[in-house]
């Protein structure tokens, strides 16, 4: 089959406005992690969060007014990647570029302010009763899952085929594996993928804070309070922020000349079929040798995988083994690292921005560090480039999985464009 080609890359998350900041701050261990504002607590003590590194509006101007901080994030990423990708407006093949998107819950700022009006006016005075039920008319439109696709498509003019994927942790990894697809398999030339997330709001810290998922502040410093596999580990912390990249067949970039970032190889899916909550160490394991049969690569052709790594006490252990399952002794000269210790976790938007951090590993030859990793825990027995980035070289592909409640899995494979 035809290779599938990353030809443009963009992000902003907590780390940084864009893909180079983003990466030289994973790779510094840089922390975006702070405490939330008492505002945004909703009287819950302890809270963390990893906020944008940016407001999204700044690079959005008038156009993003009128949408929900989720979608106006995905747009900014949207812009860069195709920017990146030399792609303007309205080409030419419009009906062969579709757009892909993953998010986890859509309109979640829209949501918690459309509902605290609400009830506020609801129990106020006669005349605020009265105007409870006035709320703003495209509020429907602002907070529906498939926004950000609706933006982008339009803005751009893309009228290929595309969807939004809401598959909680796995959306947008899921996103990018479906467009690979559709490429491959001729019904599109081109894709935009997206993966947005913008859940830092009052309702949202409440519904996670019942989980009992999220990790506790450090006793000495917040900003190193997410921990992936350190046996003192509490948790993750709830991050927003959004990546997109251009997916072209390689018939399509090389009649542009386009640049390329990499080779989106394989991907891999599964339903773990076990507990909403609880991982598998099997259904893991199926998604990434599928992603690994897909990319035709053997597991010691991988030279750094992101893990999903939330720094949960299961979660942690069950990926250790899922890895060591597949990997086999070659797991022993892998460099796996979860870069959520610094950005948080993500949610939908999670598997494009660390698609994305992978392809910037494999095309420096630096792996980003997990961060904090002081007191690793016996049971995890991977090499977890601890701490300090590390110079793995030219390595020829790259794996990330992303793994989500419900038990759907999903692996990307990149590589190194062949000649």
């Amino acid at each position: 089959m035809s290779p599938v080609l990353v030809t443009g890359m963009g992000m902003l998350s907590p780390l940084g406005a864009d893909c180079p900041s983003s990466f030289q701050a994973a790779c510094a261990a840089r922390s975006a992690i702070r405490r939330v504002p008492e505002a945004l607590g909703a009287g819950l003590p302890d809270l963390l969060m990893a906020p944008a590194a940016a407001d999204p509006q700044d690079f959005l101007g008038g156009q993003g007014a009128g949408l929900d901080r989720a979608t106006q994030l995905a747009m900014v990423a949207a812009q860069q990647a195709m920017a990146d990708a030399g792609i303007a407006a309205q080409p030419d093949d419009a009906e062969r570029f579709g757009v892909f998107v993953g998010i986890g819950f859509g309109g979640a700022h829209t949501l918690d302010a459309m509902f605290a009006r609400y009830y506020t006016a609801l129990y106020g005075d006669t005349q605020s009763r009265r105007r409870a039920a006035v709320v703003h008319p495209l509020s429907v439109p602002r907070m529906m899952a498939n926004a950000a696709h609706a933006a982008a498509s339009m803005h751009y003019g893309l009228r290929g085929m595309g969807h939004t994927y809401s598959v909680a942790c796995a959306s947008s990894a899921v996103a990018a594996g479906e467009a690979l697809r559709a490429i491959r398999h001729g019904y599109l030339d081109a894709a935009l993928v997206i993966g947005a997330e913008s859940m830092l709001t009052p309702g949202s810290f409440v519904a996670w804070n019942a989980l009992r998922v999220m990790a506790r502040p450090h006793a000495t410093d917040p900003c190193a309070s997410c921990r992936p596999f350190d046996r003192e580990r509490s948790g993750f912390v709830l991050g927003e922020g959004a990546a997109a990249l251009v997916l072209e067949s390689a018939a399509r970039a090389h009649s542009r000349g386009a640049p390329v970032h990499a080779e989106l190889a394989g991907y891999g899916a599964s339903s773990d079929a076990h507990h909403l909550t609880a991982p598998s160490a099997q259904g893991q394991a199926v998604a990434m040798r599928q992603a690994l049969s897909e990319a035709r690569l053997e597991p010691a052709q991988i030279g750094y995988l992101n893990a999903h790594g939330t720094a949960t006490d299961a979660g942690d252990v069950v990926e250790s083994q899922a890895i060591l399952d597949v990997f086999g002794t070659c797991a022993a000269n892998l460099a796996v690292s979860s870069t959520k210790a610094v950005h948080g976790h993500m949610i939908g938007a999670g598997g494009a921005v660390e698609l994305a951090l992978s392809i910037l590993a494999m095309n420096s030859g630096c792996a980003p560090p997990t961060a904090h990793l002081e007191h690793p825990d016996p049971r995890c027995t991977l090499d977890y480039v601890p701490l300090q980035a590390r110079e793995i070289g030219p390595v020829e592909a790259v794996m990330s999985n992303s793994f989500a409640f419900g038990g759907s899995n999903a692996s990307l494979i990149a590589r190194r464009v062949r000649s």
